[in-house]
């Protein structure tokens, strides 16, 4: 087929065209529905006169300056107080100023450049005046250059680091040295380093996979015949021959397929999440191109919409096509759709980096008192700055490793937990905040049911049909068309007796004859393709159903941009009315008796988000009678169909019963009209200014007066246990806001089916407000109400955060549930950043599509389901499930787990380099405030790592509730959210515990050895270290074998390590020339005396808990008992 297009560098049919607002398309693609642009389906060829030389494609990008996606303007968070001053410049304000400078020096590099109409020549891309950028895929964060400062920079961010990195350089000052180097600089090197193996090697990943996209072969047309080219090296005005099931490489207009509709399907899961294809068009003159080339082609107009259009990351379902591209590498479609998600923290990480701060001061006025009781004598700031050396174990480097790699423990333990199959954890830096929740946001379709719709009812007016009277239709459908291809056996006359029927309407029609209308308007006004899969054994391939004409039953399925669309065209196919072909131009029914029916497809009107509607103009190829069909939501089809006084009524009571409703309609058009029509139609389409508003008004000129032909409702069913999973997460005390596109009526249907709101609770519905006034009224009215749930529309939302936003949020955060229908994606994302600022609270925002993912990345943790609408949700949120029943697990067992975890290890680890600081501090009190190292290097590196590390990190495996337990009573779940496992009052009885032990064992070593006082360091160290084991036993609730294996284990390296590092237990820099004698160690008198001291660290201790156990029991332990 390639071979077939002629290519002249001249003369090349070249198209004018102007392209759709790429920006808008973006915008509504990514909010889940279908992107506005007309089909085009009937094109003039103008006659000019012009040399075709002059006419290059032009592509205007006007939608750029007048229409910045809505994603860009959220409403900026309001700033509660600004500081100023000294106090502003630590709180932060250095840290504003640097990055402020930066963007603006990163703004100053890059130039925005001037966006602009482009002239793209076909085939010659040498042609383009401008420089496009490079087709290349980079995903990568960093390159060969940035890679070392980039990832220093995202350490040295914490106030941790940064502190040790000081301390570390300070080594290198000899009147500052105090130890080794290495008892610095090991702990530190190996903390970077195992971060930058971590980037590392998630970089090279990313760049081996972009190399992967990058080198794809791809066929080029150029004069010389076919070319292989690479994907990175396509460039603006190339013609590329994209094959079935390869992956479009950059933004083409559609020239020209193989296949002999004219069009084909893309699949777009990789660019909006959505699963269903979407049918493209070949822009129709190219398509129809004869195979030589001929000189006298007049110039051709022709106006080019979405539909026209191919984008990159897309793939080709069916056939081979031809595109001319248009946009490459960073201009591309889904690259500008993609924005840069936040890097979330917990708020148990923002807690302990407050607590380290603490630590540093309670470092620098211990300092400081030690050298005032030294009383400032010789170079005191020397002085000064050895002790905050000496001291700097306040402040533990461990801290961050530690919780890391506890994070890393609990990612696995959820994605290993059977009980939640095919959960993903995507940021592991963040499992805590499960146990933080208390706001969970929701979308309704897919996630809370199953985006599974089934066809329940047809109402025509006077009679209504249900699930058990849907046989009563067959049978009507079944006469109906037997009685008319009788007729039409018999003889001719029954096509003026069904057209006088048609013309006066005032007679009262039979309802079969309704039913019929009904049932054909169903079959007709869609946008659904019928494919057919070809038998095994055959290719295995799709095929269309022209090429074998197997109409086969078992064979077809349904492809359309909506799941309703597909139930209804099923329905009419269970009735006896079946859609078996379907191309651009015709469509083909077959009647329950067998009988083809063609209808030609004049005009299509696609549903989109603004209109609430799709039309279809066909015209009968049996009778030639054109008909314009049309359906769509009853606000938008209230106004233009007849009046009648049951439609409004009969769309609240299906809307009660949890269907979404659909109104059908129809009129007949005379051939005199539709031409009319059509003439003014093209005139609209082929304008540059305002064409969008121009087409609207020519389509509304024919949507009047329509005849209402009946409504439908089709039901999407509820999520497998969403019942009891809502019913936990409210007795957890979990406020649960829904927010949906749907309507409002069907929305509170669905929250009272799901028990989102109880039985017993009223649902206060917040009336339609338009401006200040009715928002105040309607505000009070609400303020009288007590416990019940909100029902409010996207609108009127609006309307009252625009003027008393403040006063909205306070009254529906007291509401036990809300729901919020008519939403936006951008108003979803809104809601989250409201409620996390006026409240302070954390949210959890849960969804299953596209249209979901910019709530789940404003949220403090997003969850995505995998569902009928792809994955897109899954892959941008931080965890994803497969069921919204598996919530319940999640939060209750391993939110609390990890929550309660982390808090106990981060303490502990602070415990650790407390206790060791005070024992310090008293023995350079003891030795008349002398800046001297107790314990020498290396002990203390061990100190850290080998001798207490695995006993301290097993403490991720304690739990202090069975999982059953936890599940069975979530109102346990309440008391984590007001944080306090990990508070400063927590913090602070751990400070003076470590104060107690600390001076205990140092005053203890130096009271009971006065004679062998030369051992006073390995005494002392060897009762601290049985003391860490024992605070690691005394902390676990519920143990564990690695516990046991992890206490003995360390205990056995410390004795191992007493034999071999002998010379390391001695005082000071100089031993005193004592090493440690293992007779020493071994004598009776040293066994009593450590086990004295340690006994006196830890058994007050014991003591004192097991009092509080017994005194003021916390809640869990009532329940385990």
């Amino acid at each position: 087929m390639a071979e077939q297009i002629p290519l002249y560098p001249v003369r090349s049919a070249v198209v004018a065209a102007v392209a759709a607002n790429r920006k808008r398309a973006a915008y509504y693609s990514a909010a889940g529905s279908g992107p506005g642009g007309e089909r085009p389906s009937r094109y003039q060829l103008e006659d000019e006169f012009s040399h075709l030389d002059e006419m290059p494609l032009m592509m205007s990008e006007e939608g750029f300056e007048n229409d910045e996606s809505d994603y860009h303007t959220l409403p900026r968070a309001r700033v509660t107080y600004r500081r100023r001053g000294i106090e502003w410049l630590v709180c932060g304000g250095w840290k504003f100023l640097c990055t402020s400078c930066c963007d603006w020096l990163i703004n100053a590099c890059r130039r925005k450049k001037e966006l602009k109409a482009r002239t793209v020549w076909l085939g010659c891309p040498e042609k383009c005046e401008e420089k496009y950028p490079r087709n290349s895929i980079k995903n990568q964060k960093y390159n060969i250059f940035t890679f070392i400062p980039g990832v220093l920079y995202e350490q040295f961010k914490f106030f941790l680091n940064l502190y040790f990195l000081v301390v570390s350089c300070s080594q290198f000052v000899p009147a500052l040295k105090i130890g080794y180097l290495y008892t610095y600089w090991a702990p530190l090197g190996f903390v970077l380093a195992v971060t930058m193996i971590r980037e590392a090697v998630d970089e090279f990943r990313r760049f081996q996979r972009d190399k992967e996209m990058n080198s794809q072969l791809y066929s080029k047309l150029t004069i010389r015949g076919k070319v292989q080219v690479k994907s990175s090296d396509i460039q603006v005005g190339d013609l590329i021959i994209v094959e079935k099931n390869q992956r479009i490489p950059s933004d083409m207009v559609f020239l020209r397929t193989s296949e002999k509709t004219g069009s084909c399907f893309i699949r777009t899961d990789q660019l909006d999440g959505e699963t269903d294809w979407k049918l493209k068009v070949a822009v129709t003159c190219t398509q129809r191109l004869p195979a030589l080339g001929e000189d006298s082609d007049p110039p051709i107009h022709e106006s080019l919409s979405i539909e026209n259009t191919l984008w990159a990351s897309t793939v080709v379902a069916s056939g081979t096509v031809i595109g001319v591209v248009i946009y490459t590498g960073k201009e591309t479609r889904s690259v500008m759709n993609t924005s840069n998600p936040k890097n979330k923290v917990g708020l148990l990480d923002l807690e302990l980096n407050q607590l380290t701060k603490a630590l540093f001061l309670a470092l620098v006025a211990l300092s400081i008192v030690m050298v005032t009781l030294q009383g400032f004598v010789g170079p005191w700031y020397r002085n000064l700055f050895r002790f905050l050396l000496l001291f700097s174990y306040i402040i533990p480097i461990s801290l961050r490793v530690n919780l890391d790699m506890g994070k890393a423990a609990y990612g696995w333990m959820i994605m290993r937990d059977e009980h939640i199959p095919g959960t993903v954890v995507r940021t592991s830096t963040i499992p805590e905040e499960l146990g933080r929740l208390v706001y969970l946001l929701t979308d309704k379709t897919g996630t809370l049911t199953q985006n599974e719709m089934i066809f329940k009812r047809l109402h025509l007016g006077t009679v209504s049909y249900g699930t058990d009277t849907m046989d009563e239709i067959q049978n009507h459908i079944i006469n109906s068309y037997s009685q008319i291809s009788q007729a039409s056996g018999n003889s001719s006359s029954s096509t003026p007796s069904r057209k006088s029927q048609s013309s006066a309407p005032k007679v009262r029609k039979s309802v079969s004859s309704r039913i019929h209308e009904a049932v054909k308007a169903i079959a007709l006004c869609h946008n659904v393709t019928p494919v057919y899969e070809s038998r095994a054994g055959m290719t295995g391939e799709t095929e269309y159903a022209e090429v074998d004409q197997d109409f086969s039953d078992e064979n077809r399925t349904y492809q359309a941009s909506s799941p309703d669309e597909v139930a209804l065209v099923q329905w009419t196919e269970s009735v006896g009315l079946t859609l078996v072909n379907r191309d651009l131009t015709s469509m083909q029914l077959k009647t329950p008796g067998g009988q083809i029916l063609t209808y030609s497809i004049l005009q299509i009107f696609p549903f989109t988000s603004e209109s609430k509607r799709m039309g279809i103009i066909v015209r009968d190829e049996s009778t030639a009678e054109i008909t314009f069909y049309m359906k769509g939501a009853d606000i938008a089809m209230s106004s233009i169909v007849q009046y009648n006084d049951w439609l409004e009524e009969e769309c609240g009571n299906m809307a009660r019963e949890g269907l979404r409703t659909l109104v059908v309609a129809k009129k007949s058009l005379t051939e005199e009209q539709y031409q009319d029509f059509e003439n003014r139609y093209s005139q609209a389409k082929l304008s540059i200014h305002d064409r969008t508003l121009k087409v609207a008004a020519v389509v509304e000129s024919v949507e009047r007066e329509m005849e209402l032909l009946c409504l439908t409702g089709v039901e999407d069913q509820l999520q497998a246990d969403v019942r009891p999973a809502l019913e936990m997460l409210r007795n957890a005390g979990i406020k649960i806001w829904m927010l949906t596109g749907d309507k409002l009526e069907t929305a509170t249907c669905i929250a009272k089916s799901s028990h989102l709101v109880s039985r017993t609770q009223d649902i206060h519905i917040f009336r339609p407000v338009t401006n200040r006034g009715e928002a105040h009224l309607e505000l009070n009215a609400f303020r009288r109400k007590h416990d019940c749930a909100l029902v409010i529309t996207g609108d009127s939302l609006e309307v009252c955060l625009k003027y008393y936003e403040h006063e909205l949020v306070e009254l529906a955060c007291q509401c036990p549930a809300v729901v919020c229908c008519r939403c936006s994606p951008t108003q979803k994302a809104h809601i989250v950043k409201l409620l996390q600022q006026h409240t302070g609270k954390r949210t959890c925002a849960i969804g299953d599509g596209g249209n979901d993912v910019s709530m789940i990345q404003a949220a403090d943790c997003g969850i995505g389901i995998e569902g009928k609408e792809g994955k897109q949700a899954s892959l941008a949120a931080d965890f994803s499930i497969t069921q919204f029943k598996h919530i319940g697990r999640l939060l209750m067992v391993h939110g609390r787990n990890s929550y309660k975890r982390s808090a106990a290890l981060g303490q502990f680890v602070m415990h650790r380099g407390l206790i060791i600081s005070t024992m310090q501090a008293v023995f350079s009190s003891v030795f008349y405030f002398a800046s001297v190292p107790l314990y020498q290097g290396f002990l203390m590196v061990g100190y850290a790592t080998i001798y207490t590390m695995f006993p301290v990190f097993s403490l991720v495996l304690d739990q202090d509730v069975k999982p059953e337990m936890a599940l069975l009573y979530p109102e346990l779940y309440k008391d984590l959210t007001k944080g306090r496992s990990l508070s400063f009052k927590t913090f602070l009885i751990w400070v003076l515990i470590s104060i107690y032990q600390g001076g205990i064992l140092m005053y203890g070593a130096l009271v009971l050895f006065e004679s062998e006082f030369v051992h006073v360091v390995a005494i002392s160290f060897t009762a601290l270290i049985l003391t860490e084991l024992l605070m690691v036993a005394l902390t676990i609730r519920t143990w564990h074998w690695l516990m046991v294996v992890a206490e003995f284990l360390s205990l056995g390296c410390y004795v191992a390590s007493l034999a071999f590092l002998n010379e390391y237990f001695g005082i000071g820099r100089v031993s005193f020339g004592a090493f440690l004698d293992v007779a020493f160690i071994t004598t009776v008198t040293f066994l009593w005396k450590v086990s004295a001291i340690t006994v006196v660290s830890c058994l007050p201790l014991y003591i004192l808990k097991y009092l509080k156990r017994k005194l003021s029991p916390p809640s869990y332990s009532k329940l385990t008992s």
